[in-house]
């Protein structure tokens, strides 16, 4: 797979145990520049216990500036810009894409990973405010991005990829979570129609329990048996996916769901 002098636009990426950081580091070995946007989310959680998988663990990476992701891959040699943006704000697309092409002259592929969920999304828990959180995160900035991404595109062979998740289709306990994943898949499908004649090819990934840092031995325990494969899903098995659909070798799937899952939910 050949990414040379591509130049990637990849958000959520400050976790560095995150599907973002993992996609960053695949292109990176592959010699690609890289545009890593990221927001550092306001959560709260006990450093005692943020050594160790599970939910300290995780919100501490989600808040952070993203410092470790940016000097690991500067430190291999990669080239790359980082861009803190909160990108439901209305001018924030415009604002990242603008200092993209100024970095690097234009962006080959974009890549939709930033996402927002609530630990209170069952039907007697939710609020207003958390779905429209959620939507205008995992849908509206993705639609959005993908527009400017369509706006600043100047090649012949580009990519957009949107991420599902193996469980968008029936997702009780994350509800809002679930259906704007489920959005995201008709988003995909709609917007392969309309680019495919520019020729943009537009993907879904849809993982399965990903162990970004979040998943404990306790809910690890309770999730394997339902994974035909018999483990988690790693953010490198992810980044092997989008590296794929971003290929030459992929030039004719568009349109796709593909759940990368380990049969969980299939």
């Amino acid at each position: 797979m050949r990414f040379e002098n591509k130049v990637i636009l990849i958000t959520g990426t400050n976790n560095p145990k995150g599907i973002g950081a993992a996609i960053a580091r695949k292109f990176a070995n592959a010699n690609a520049k890289l545009v890593l946007v990221y927001k550092r989310l306001d959560y709260s959680w006990d450093e005692a216990k943020a050594n160790e998988p599970g939910y300290d663990l995780y919100f501490k990476s989600l808040a952070s500036d993203g410092g470790e992701v940016k000097d690991e891959l500067e430190g291999a040699g990669a080239k790359i810009l980082t861009i803190e943006a909160d990108i439901t704000e209305k001018d924030a697309p415009a604002k990242i894409f603008k200092q993209a092409v100024k970095k690097f002259g234009h962006v080959d592929f974009l890549i939709n990973n930033a996402a927002e969920f609530s630990e209170h999304d069952s039907l007697d828990k939710i609020t207003p405010e958390a779905i429209d959180l959620i939507f205008d995160v995992n849908t509206k900035a993705t639609l959005l991005m993908s527009q400017l991404y369509l706006q600043n595109f100047q090649g012949q062979s580009g990519r957009i990829i949107n991420f599902s998740t193996d469980s968008a289709q029936n997702m009780a306990g994350q509800i809002a979570y679930g259906a704007s994943k489920a959005a995201n898949e008709s988003v995909t499908r709609s917007l392969a129609v309309e680019l495919g004649s520019k020729g943009i090819t537009v993907n879904c990934i849809a993982p399965g329990p990903t162990q970004t840092g979040w998943i404990n031995k306790d809910l690890e325990t309770i999730v394997l048996p339902d994974i035909p494969t018999g483990r988690l899903v790693q953010p490198e098995d992810i980044a092997d996916a989008v590296a794929f659909l971003c290929s030459d070798e992929a030039n004719q799937i568009t349109g796709q769901i593909i759940k990368v899952s380990g049969g969980h939910n299939i």
